[in-house]
């Protein structure tokens, strides 16, 4: 018997990519959008193709993850695929997922590689971007802060970066207004996460410079010129500002 999937998709004012990304799935068995009360065209789009629509409230969330387990439960089929609505499925991608679920050593979950853009170009790295992105709908939890993974029931494994073009690829390409309005909107939401940890000002030099290097030198951002150095340098910048934040936070508890 053929297993099903669920595509689910958060969303909130996310008309700008949504038909394309939606476009990339519609030959799944199910697409849930899991919209954050839009003021956009995002819910006419969505109802366009058919889509299952529920609703998360906006509140005062500033990122999905809060709605992630909601939506997640949303779905219908037991194996559910999570896509942001800037984030295109590939067909090679589509069914290296149905022949997988249909193997007997097929995992609870898999990391599936994604391609990200900078300045208009696809980024050339050393490491791999995997995010836990496919897994069995059933006791899935996804913690509500940003940058983080949903915790699966059972093992879970990577797909081999070998496979051709089995990825998902980010279409968001921020400018540099954007990419910083998001690194002090996202480290806000992640100062939360941390409050537990107690940095000290060691800890504002290594570790903005220990992400620089490893960006830069590591992963090979440095071949790529101009556009490698100011992203190896955004990624300690968002290092210096999350633990500033969480120095700050705890300063002013204890006045």
């Amino acid at each position: 018997m053929r297993q099903e999937i669920s595509v689910v998709i958060n969303t909130y004012n996310a008309e700008r990519h949504l038909a394309q990304v939606l476009e990339a799935v519609k030959d799944f068995d199910e697409i849930v959008v899991c919209d954050m009360e839009s003021t956009d065209q995002t819910r006419d789009i969505a109802q366009r193709y058919g889509c299952k629509i529920v609703t998360f409230p906006k509140a005062n969330h500033k990122s999905a993850e809060p709605a992630r387990t909601f939506a997640i439960q949303s779905a219908a089929s037991d194996w559910v695929l999570v896509v942001d609505a800037d984030e295109i499925v590939t067909p090679e991608l589509r069914s290296y997922l149905y022949r997988r679920i249909g193997q007997p050593d097929c995992p609870q979950g898999l990391y599936i590689p994604r391609r990200n853009k900078f300045f208009g170009h696809w980024i050339r790295s050393r490491s791999i971007d995997y995010q836990l992105r496919f897994f069995i709908r059933e006791g899935t939890e996804w913690p509500p802060y940003v940058h983080t993974f949903p915790t699966v029931q059972g093992r879970v494994e990577k797909i081999p970066a070998s496979e051709p073009n089995v990825v998902l690829e980010h279409l968001e390409d921020e400018t540099m207004f954007e990419y910083i309005a998001k690194t002090n909107q996202y480290t806000d939401n992640e100062v939360e996460k941390k409050l537990n940890r107690h940095y000290n000002a060691w800890s504002l030099l290594w570790r903005p410079c220990w992400r620089f290097f490893k960006k830069y030198i590591l992963d090979g951002a440095i071949w790529e010129g101009k556009r490698g150095l100011i992203r190896a340098m955004l990624t300690a910048t968002y290092q210096f500002i999350l633990i500033s934040k969480i120095i700050e936070r705890n300063i002013r508890k204890e006045l």
